[in-house]
This record gives structure tokens, C-alpha cells and sequence, in this order.
């Protein structure tokens, strides 16, 4: 067998069908996920050992084969021609090789075509700040964020510091400069790069993910410091969000964590890819924008207050998860079995719906 044309074959397949990931393992047949659903290939044969690991040949870059060897994963990114990029990790299971491709697409798409609500244009026009887009895996973070800083980049004038790991989206320099940083390619880690990258004159940056408290603590002084920065968590709404943040700090810098967090956060996207009825799937999302109420409540420790300042907040532009998946039910795009197995308070979701 030709691994790479096998590889490309698949991949190529993944691109058409417009899934969001592709698996395979040992002893099944390789699965896509399109519109959040697995899908088994069974056209394809059951993958052996050989397989498995010709295709894992491939994708992995020759100067990382050792480091897969001694630790048993390893995260990268590989192009397919012009077509599409792929976030990869690859991984031992039972033994053998297997691995999950994300599927990163090579158009970044506008904030109106990710369906998105207008309110997330403001979130760019500031120039200092800290600005986050949380939710669980898979469901659009970092497309949302790239639509962020594309949109900055087809209209400001700005130098665009990017620390990812592994690089998703490429951004082709339009009004800015901008400067992609890979967590191990470029760098040796997220925290050396935020590090040194006061250094760089940077006017916005990226960080792809806020993975311990050092990164967090230099992403907030970066934005306290005349910049803006934009990051992801994996958290399921702002308040757990803010608390998230704080509770990574010891007790004794708590209090100053919380001054910073509400001096410096300018708003939080928390979102949803929920099936459609019609096909594909639909973001459903809470925003949250830093208002004098929120920052308040930030600082006095009050933050399980916040959701109820967000749901009487629309005239601010303000949006809750349930309201959204309320107005989602009621317009006939999504289910409401769909809309209660997303919602972190279905109670709520039902006197709403019920209006």
C-alpha cells in the first residue's frame, strides 16, 4: 500500500464530506465526525498494525519520530496542499498506533458566516484588553477566535503575535503584520513566548490555549500593559470562566488577581455547536461584556451574580446560553431535546420557552 496516497485519499475525503475529524486505530475501520455524529467508513478495511503505523510514518514530521517514540504522543499540524490543514495528535492505545485529525479549513470564515451575533465586532474596535473565548472541545473556539483576528488584520493596522500548539489557522498578512509562533517549532512553551513577547512590540496577541497560571498571569499583565489579548479555556459559561481563572491562583494572590481580571477583561464568548435541524450544526452562545456592574462584581468576589446581570442585560447586548437556545427552539433550527442536553440550567430553558 501507498501510505501517503492513502492518507491523502483520506483526508481529501474528510475535506469533501466536511467533517470536523477523522480517526482511526487499530482493528476498526477509519470513522469521520460530521455535525457532531461519528460516521464509520465501511468501505474502507478494518486497519491492522501496518496500516496504522505506515499512515502515523507519514504524517509525522521526521525530526519529531523520536520524541513520539519516548513519549507515546505527540501533537503537530500537517497541511494538505492548498486544501485544508489538520491539527493531529498521535497516540499509543492497547499497544498500537492511532491517531484523531481535526480538520482545519483553509478559509477563515467572517463572524456572519460563522453565524455568530454582530456584538463580537466591538470586541476588536478596543485596542487594550483581555478577551476570551471559552466552551468544551470541538465546538468552534478557535474558528471564532480566527475570525477575531482576521477581521483585525483586514482592518487595522497592527503587528498580530500568534503562540499556538500546534498552529491551526494560517493567516495571509492583509493590513498587518503578523508573526505565528508554534509551541515547540518556535518556541520552547506558551509561557516562554508571553515571556519574551513584550520584546516584540506586539499591538495584539493570540495565545491558543491557557494551560497553567503562569500563561494566565502574563497574558493579564499583557493586557494591563497596552495590548490586546485573546485566549480560549475549556469552560462552559463566563462566571465558571472568571472563577476558573482565580482558582488557579493560591489564596494569597487571589485578591489581586481579581482587581487585575476585572481591570483588564473586556468580555467572554462561551459557545455551542448544536445539531440543526435542516443539516450541519448552529452556534448557540452566551456573551458577556465587562460592564461597571461585572467588573464590580469581580472585585468583591461576587462572580455566581454574574449570569443574572448578563440575563437582564440585552439592551447592552448581552446574551444568555438559554436565551440563545430559547430563540434557537422558537425559530425551528434546532430541537428542543437539542437545546435541553446544552443547557446548564434546563429549569431556567423551560420558563423561557414556555413565554
Amino acid at each position: 500500500m501507498d501510505y501517503k496516497e492513502k492518507l491523502n485519499e483520506l483526508l481529501n475525503l474528510a475535506a469533501k464530506e466536511n467533517a470536523s475529524d477523522l480517526h482511526f486505530a487499530v482493528g476498526r475501520r477509519p470513522t469521520l465526525r460530521i455535525d457532531g455524529r461519528l460516521t464509520t467508513l465501511n468501505k474502507e478495511e478494518v486497519f491492522t498494525k501496518e496500516i496504522a503505523e505506515g499512515l502515523a510514518g507519514v504524517l509525522i514530521p521526521e525530526d519529531r519520530k523520536q520524541t513520539f517514540i519516548q513519549e507515546r504522543e505527540l501533537d503537530f499540524s500537517y497541511a494538505l496542499s492548498d486544501l485544508a490543514r489538520f491539527r493531529v495528535n498521535v497516540y499509543y492505545q492497547k499497544g498500537n498506533v492511532a491517531a484523531a485529525l481535526r480538520l482545519i479549513s483553509s478559509k477563515i470564515k467572517t463572524i456572519e458566516e460563522l453565524n455568530m451575533p454582530p456584538v463580537l465586532h466591538d470586541f476588536i474596535k478596543t485596542s487594550q484588553g483581555f478577551m476570551l473565548v471559552v466552551g468544551p472541545a470541538g465546538q468552534g473556539k478557535s474558528t471564532t477566535l480566527a475570525a477575531l483576528i482576521d477581521e483585525i488584520n483586514h482592518k487595522r493596522t497592527e503587528h498580530i503575535i500568534t503562540i499556538e500548539d500546534p498552529m491551526e489557522y494560517v493567516f495571509s498578512q492583509d493590513r498587518c503584520i503578523i508573526d505565528q509562533r508554534e509551541v515547540l517549532s518556535d518556541t520552547p512553551s506558551f509561557n516562554r513566548a508571553l515571556r519574551s513577547i513584550l520584546r516584540q512590540d506586539p499591538d495584539v496577541i493570540m495565545v491558543g490555549e491557557m494551560r497553567d497560571p503562569e500563561t494566565i498571569q502574563t497574558a493579564m499583565t499583557a493586557a494591563e500593559t497596552g495590548h490586546l489579548v485573546f485566549s480560549t479555556l475549556h469552560t462552559n459559561s463566563a462566571a465558571q470562566t472568571i472563577d476558573r481563572i482565580i482558582d488557579s491562583f493560591p489564596a494569597a494572590q487571589q485578591g489581586q488577581v481579581r482587581s487585575q481580571l476585572a481591570s483588564t477583561l473586556v468580555g467572554i464568548v462561551s459557545q455551542r455547536l448544536i445539531p440543526r435541524l435542516s443539516g450541519g450544526r448552529v452556534p448557540a452562545y452566551e456573551i458577556m461584556i465587562t460592564n461597571s456592574a461585572i467588573r464590580n462584581l469581580i472585585r468583591e468576589d461576587k462572580v455566581y451574580q454574574i449570569d443574572l446581570v448578563i440575563e437582564t442585560s440585552i439592551q447592552e447586548r448581552m446574551m444568555s446560553l438559554n436565551r440563545c437556545l430559547a430563540n434557537l427552539v422558537k425559530q425551528g433550527e434546532i430541537s428542543l431535546e437539542n437545546a435541553q442536553i446544552h443547557s446548564l440550567n434546563p429549569a431556567e430553558l423551560a420558563t423561557l420557552l414556555s413565554r
